[in-house]
């Protein structure tokens, strides 16, 4: 069974004084390398002393030192992420810096724990894998079809009505793959089979 991923049900903000610099920690759910991209532009100051960051979209993931030393910022903000179970998030940490140096330990501590603690105390929710289904169906069959499917939470994205039936998308969770197939197989009495799109 894999481990339950989460992301963050709304963004969220953090605020922390360390050594009479400021750290704010500024989270945020995302969906793709663009919109994390269109994050981190956003809400960066261009008043302060760094802007550091870090997202994370499944496999994908980058972060950024802003002129920090390398490794100091970028990296342990993305390892906060990665500590709280997050996906789909991107975090901007930016830093206010307030006349006394932290060294390396000090900074890695200062920026990663802001982070963690931002997310720690915001609302999340459980990422669901989702799986895409392609079919064709008699259209006797469609309501039916359609009714049994959203049981499994299955959501029709796409439907095209030909002379000889009708073809389906259909977007569900991973989880309820295999029983939608059975369903389909069951319905159409062997005549439809679904095959997957993703």
């Amino acid at each position: 069974m894999s481990v339950a991923l989460f992301t963050l049900a709304q963004p969220c903000r953090h605020q922390e004084e360390i050594r009479k610099s400021r750290f704010l920690a500024l989270a945020a759910p995302v969906e793709s390398t663009e919109q994390a991209m269109a994050f981190v532009r956003e809400v960066g100051d261009p008043t302060a002393t760094h802007n550091c960051w870090a997202w994370r979209i499944g496999q994908d993931y980058r972060f950024n030192d802003d002129g920090e030393p390398g490794g100091t910022a970028g990296r342990p903000i993305l390892q906060a992420i990665e500590g709280q179970g997050m996906d789909r998030v991107a975090v901007v940490v930016t830093r206010w810096y307030g006349g006394i140096k932290l060294g390396a330990g000090g900074l890695a501590r200062a920026y990663g724990g802001t982070a963690a603690e931002c997310l720690r105390r915001a609302g999340r929710v459980t990422i669901v894998a989702m799986a895409r289904l392609g079919l064709r169906c008699d259209f006797a069959e469609l309501a039916l079809l359609k009714a049994r499917l959203k049981d499994l939470q299955a959501e029709v994205e796409h439907e095209a009505f030909g002379a000889d039936g009708v073809e389906l998308q259909l977007r569900l969770p991973d989880s309820r793959v295999a029983e939608a197939c059975l369903r389909i197989s069951d319905i159409s009495r062997g005549r439809s089979e679904a095959r997957r799109l993703d």
